[in-house]
């Protein structure tokens, strides 16, 4: 393969030359012209001290001129720059002792959460629904886990009878957080789907969240706009999916609500 082949710089123009000479003299003309003038120190250091009692960054009554001198202190001057830097930087240091805000934001949202998982649980005992009913927290959310087996028939996504009792409760306690989000999840075990409408076990999971939807939204005042739904599969289980017992747990439908520390859209 052929290399590009690199160009050779150019001679730069005859009359850059001399332009540049006409520069250089324009340069020794005024630095002449300024080495020849006078200057009031005087009336200097009082604009100067004027604009450094309203603007300097040094202390009280210091200016940026001094003895008659434009930079008769500049040493000063400097040093007392550094100097204030050096206190800005450690003023501008994290106390090593203060909580990081992120990590304190953190354990609020845990507070909240765990203030509101208790609410919640009492409302749950209430309606003696705590066998149906898991219930656990995170920092964003309050997770209400409904036993799969109660609500649907193995590979179906109708409700099956008696589901509308154990709804109608949870609907109840949703109701008492309207203007939360709420997010509706369908999951499943692991085994594959035989003789049955749905493809696979993800389609299942969408439709049974969906099938809970539909009923809370049709028998509740909830607005449907703060209650989202999504079928999640296999793939987040919360037990063994070798054993009975915990295919049994897998197969479930999650109903999360989000607090208002919560930082979830």
């Amino acid at each position: 393969m052929a290399k590009r082949k690199e160009e050779e710089p150019k001679p730069a123009a005859a009359w850059m030359n001399t332009f540049s000479d006409l520069m250089n003299l324009l340069l020794c003309f005024f630095v002449l012209l300024f080495s020849m003038s006078t200057l009031d120190a005087q009336k200097f250091e009082q604009l100067a001290a004027s604009f450094s009692d309203s603007f300097s960054i040094f202390s009280s009554g210091s200016t940026s001129v001094g003895e008659g001198l434009l930079v008769g202190n500049g040493v000063m001057q400097l040093n007392q720059l550094d100097e204030y830097m050096n206190t800005m930087g450690k003023e501008a240091e994290e106390d090593p002792e203060a909580e990081d805000p992120l990590e304190e934001l953190k354990e609020e949202q845990m507070k909240e959460s765990e203030e509101l998982a208790e609410l919640i649980e009492e409302m749950v005992m209430e309606e003696n629904i705590q066998k149906e009913v898991d219930i656990d927290f995170t920092s964003q959310y309050v997770s209400l886990s409904l036993n799969g087996g109660v609500l649907f028939d193995s590979g179906k996504a109708d409700l099956r009878d008696g589901a509308d009792d154990l709804l109608n409760k949870i609907g109840l306690i949703l109701e008492k957080y309207a203007k939360s989000t709420i997010e509706i999840e369908g999951h499943t075990d692991n085994v594959p789907i035989n003789h049955s409408i749905f493809k696979d076990n993800n389609i299942l999971s969408s439709y049974r969240a969906l099938s809970v939807f539909e009923y809370i939204i049709n028998h509740t005042t909830l607005n449907p706009a703060i209650i989202k739904h999504s079928g999640r599969g296999e793939y987040v289980p919360i037990a063994d999916n070798s054993t009975a017992e915990g295919r049994q747990k897998n197969r479930r439908v999650e109903i999360k609500i989000y607090h208002t520390l919560s930082t979830y859209e």
